[in-house]
């Protein structure tokens, strides 16, 4: 899935909770992370829950691609890290530096209709990904 194709996505729902519905499906569709990698060297501070975000930077015809996984003790947050991994996994540094966040994030919807420690999190997790693309 592309950044396009998750805000039509978003789009076509009606109401809030098929969109919270749907952020919870992303979310079980995401990986679970190994625990060795539920340690502070990975873990994302600023949010409420538990959130562990392991980079990984690869070079491909001489531009740097970072991919990233990671991982919540949180339901709605593993959603949260499924929709950002749209976003940003396995783009180069100079996409990463391009993408307008909150312009998605507002054709989505997400601040208005997360709570503020959620928005925070959400918020440092890009902040924990952009720190990575420098």
């Amino acid at each position: 899935m592309d950044i396009n194709e998750l805000i039509d996505n978003f789009e076509f729902l009606d109401d809030w909770e098929d969109k919270y519905k749907y952020i919870i499906d992303l979310g079980n569709d995401l990986e679970n992370l190994d625990d060795k990698y539920k340690n502070d060297t990975y873990i994302v501070k600023g949010c409420q829950s538990q959130v562990w975000l392991v980079p990984q930077v690869k070079n491909e015809n001489n531009q740097s691609i970072l991919s990233f996984v990671a991982d919540s003790d949180a339901i709605i947050v593993r959603g949260l890290i499924a929709i950002i991994k749209i976003i940003y996994n396995n783009k180069t540094l100079e996409d990463i530096k391009q993408i307008d966040i909150e312009h998605i994030f507002g054709r989505i919807g997400l601040f208005e209709h997360l709570s503020p420690s959620r928005r925070n999190g959400l918020i440092s997790m890009v902040d924990k990904i952009k720190s990575y693309s420098r």
